[in-house]
């Protein structure tokens, strides 16, 4: 009678039928792919035919940063599966368009805490300032760690223009010249498009923090403006009502 440990004892028989596991569930999940025409949605506004998901702002993408640095991701998935109990608790299911300019994309199913992938004007920005500092004073259950310093630490910009840059090298369209600023115009309007020059980043990221004042304090730009600035756009970008309920199913 065959037995288990038969392959457990045997290293040449178990790196063989290792080998041969992973390159099935790689064919199941690779083949798939070469037959959807699309993988990734086209979210373009039905009025203004304008593409609807843009990059980061550079204040939302150095809060991004920071939520990257402080280890948030361990804790926090960026990913509405689509199931009802998830649509009920947490919104529409997430596309895969909403994370096409995330270098690394924060899919996941680890929720320790909950997911963060609608959380944007979820809850103001004084709440989200107190949840930070103190997260037991506005949730006593939560096991989430404080996080005073990012109130009282400046926002570095010194390599700001230098991210950017390193994003655009991968495929996030930050303009530097003319050409791609136009092109940005042509894609997402102009108002977009000036917050996406590399060239401007420093004005408008402070200009961003000035009228949002995310952190409560108006005297400077912390750490906490540019994190709150990123929670607040999380899943905000497209408005679900403005397309028909299986619009997005084509693409799946």
């Amino acid at each position: 009678m065959f037995k288990h440990e038969s392959i457990e004892t045997n290293s040449g028989m178990l790196i063989v039928l290792t080998l041969v596991a992973i390159s099935i569930g790689g064919l199941v999940e690779i083949v798939p792919l070469h037959y959807i025409n699309e993988t990734v949605e086209d979210v373009k506004d039905p009025v203004t035919g304008l593409e609807v998901i843009r990059p980061y702002t550079p204040l939302e993408q150095r809060g991004r940063d920071i939520y990257i640095r402080e280890g948030c991701y361990t804790c926090h998935s960026q990913m509405i599966r689509p199931f009802r109990d998830e649509d009920l608790r947490y919104g529409h299911y997430s596309l895969a368009a909403e994370s096409k300019y995330d270098h690394p994309f924060q899919w996941g199913s680890k929720r320790t805490g909950p997911d963060l992938a609608r959380v944007g004007g979820k809850y103001s920005n004084e709440w989200q300032v107190q949840h930070l500092i103190a997260p037991r004073s506005v949730v006593p259950e939560s096991i989430m760690p404080n996080y005073p310093w990012l109130q009282t630490t400046d926002l570095d910009l010194s390599d700001l223009q230098g991210r950017m840059i390193a994003l655009k090298r991968v495929g996030v369209p930050y303009s530097q010249t003319t050409v791609e600023y136009e092109d940005n115009v042509k894609r997402f309007g102009e108002d977009v498009a000036k917050k996406l020059d590399i060239n401007q980043a420093e004005a408008n990221l402070t200009a961003q923090a000035k009228a949002g004042n995310y952190d409560g304090n108006p005297s400077n730009i912390s750490e906490m403006d540019a994190l709150v600035a990123y929670l607040q756009v999380l899943g905000t970008m497209v408005d679900f009502s403005k397309f028909d309920e299986d619009h997005f199913i084509q693409f799946r």
